[in-house]
């Protein structure tokens, strides 16, 4: 692990798995960043990095970096399930808010919602 000057690690292990120090910042958040060709410049402004963590974090992932790689596949793949697992049970009462009826005294805006929603499909799909 990389040192700064008052002896702190800049990348620690913590419950959420690899961070930045001091921050509830990932590694796994920072190699997203990475992955869609952020500059570090970019990267320290979203997550208010000075140049010294981004630094230490590029030189742990570059001297680390099979350890990372296997970690962040891991921490996808969990997303990945975590969001199949939630649309799946999500599906059936998402299904019963859409076939809900207005309440009573909102007939007419939700009639003029279904209106609307039925336009917006209809710009999307070109006619």
């Amino acid at each position: 692990m990389n040192k700064i000057t008052d002896n702190q690690t800049t990348v620690i292990r913590t419950d959420r798995g690899l961070s930045v120090a001091g921050t509830r910042i990932t590694i796994y958040q920072i190699m997203d960043c990475l992955k869609a060709d952020m500059s570090a410049a970019l990267i320290c402004e979203r997550f208010r990095l000075t140049i010294r963590q981004i630094t230490d974090v590029m030189e742990y992932i570059k001297n680390h970096h099979d350890e990372v790689e296997s970690e962040y596949r891991q921490i996808l793949e969990q997303a990945e399930n975590n969001r199949q697992y939630w649309e799946t049970r999500n599906q059936k009462r998402m299904a019963e808010i859409a076939a809900m009826s207005p309440k009573p005294g909102q007939g007419e805006i939700w009639h003029r919602l279904q209106q609307w929603k039925t336009k917006l499909a209809q710009s999307q799909s070109g006619f």
